[in-house]
């Protein structure tokens, strides 16, 4: 069944290209920084490989990237993160995929494990594709089991 068409679910966030006030630096909860008009990130039109992309120079320890809306976690389905990151300069990073786990009013929910497997860059210029799987049971390939407590999350990656 297809969540996004039948239920009206919007799963994919919009596009780096129509601003960046939607992206935070932070957990993505409402007031969280965002990348908006700072000077270490900016939308590149003209990338070839992603026909245009966010380009973020990293500045942090863990750098985060989340798209601040609350996505639904609707029981029995299970929500794929997936994001492709290439280095162009500067240290080789390890990025992951990382959500919140959201409960009512938005209440983050404790005590779950928020992180997908970390995946090392090897090269500059090369494309990499970083995924994980958020859902409420103990599957195979599910990396973040959040049961049925949290109904929502906001997610991205570090």
């Amino acid at each position: 069944m297809n969540k996004a068409t039948t239920d009206g679910v919007v799963l994919q966030p919009p596009s780096f290209s129509q601003g960046l006030n939607a992206w935070t630096r932070g957990d993505g909860v409402a007031g969280s920084d965002t990348y908006q008009g700072t000077a270490t990130a900016a939308f590149v039109p003209a990338d070839l490989d992603f026909s245009g992309c966010l380009e973020i120079q990293k500045t942090d320890a863990t750098q985060k990237l989340r798209y601040m809306v609350e996505t639904p976690l609707l029981p029995g389905c299970y929500l794929r993160i997936t994001a492709k990151v290439k280095a162009m300069s500067g240290p080789l990073p390890t990025v992951r995929i990382a959500g919140r786990a959201g409960g009512s009013g938005g209440a983050h929910v404790s005590g779950l494990n928020e992180t997908g497997n970390s995946v090392s860059l090897s090269a500059y210029g090369e494309i990499v594709e970083v995924s994980a799987i958020v859902g409420s049971g103990q599957r195979t390939g599910v990396d973040m089991v959040w049961g049925r407590g949290p109904c929502s999350a906001i997610s991205g990656w570090t």
